[in-house]
């Protein structure tokens, strides 16, 4: 008679499959406005890029202004998204936060801290936080990462 093998679980971390930090950001300046703030306070260069455009369920494109910054080794590798479309949001959760900052590289806890503390202390940024990547499922996820 055969033994029955038994099934074995193996649980994974959430923060040891993501390699990026998440920043949601609540101002009521403009796009360029706010990334002009950033690239002096975090000392990036965000600039202009293609927008992300996502179809909806519906098949009506929603439009999400983006600016990236370069890959300069001693900057910080970073994409700056708006969460609102002419009709819709980007992650519909977060309704109240205008723009999502995606730091590509993973942050160590004290250097997240500062990097939220900066983003706090610059003048049009109304609040800033620390999005953790469990917080976000499905959709909303999916998103975000088709953007990076």
């Amino acid at each position: 008679m055969k033994k029955k093998s038994r099934i074995r679980r193996i649980r994974l971390k959430n923060s040891d499959i993501h390699q990026w930090t998440l920043f949601g950001i609540v101002s009521s300046e403009p796009d360029y406005k706010l990334s002009l703030a950033l690239n002096k306070k975090l000392k990036t260069s965000l600039k202009s890029c293609n927008p992300l455009i996502i179809q909806d369920n519906n098949g009506i494109e929603m439009i999400f202004s983006k600016f990236s910054s370069s890959s300069d080794p001693e900057e910080i590798n970073c994409d700056l998204v708006s969460n609102r479309s002419i009709n819709s949001f980007l992650v519909r959760k977060m309704k109240n936060i205008d723009y999502f900052l995606v730091i590509h590289d993973s942050l160590e806890e004290k250097d997240s801290t500062a990097l939220l503390k900066n983003l706090r202390e610059t003048d049009c940024i109304t609040a800033a936080i620390e999005i953790e990547a469990g917080t976000l499922k499905g959709k909303d996820l999916k998103n975000i990462i088709r953007q990076i």
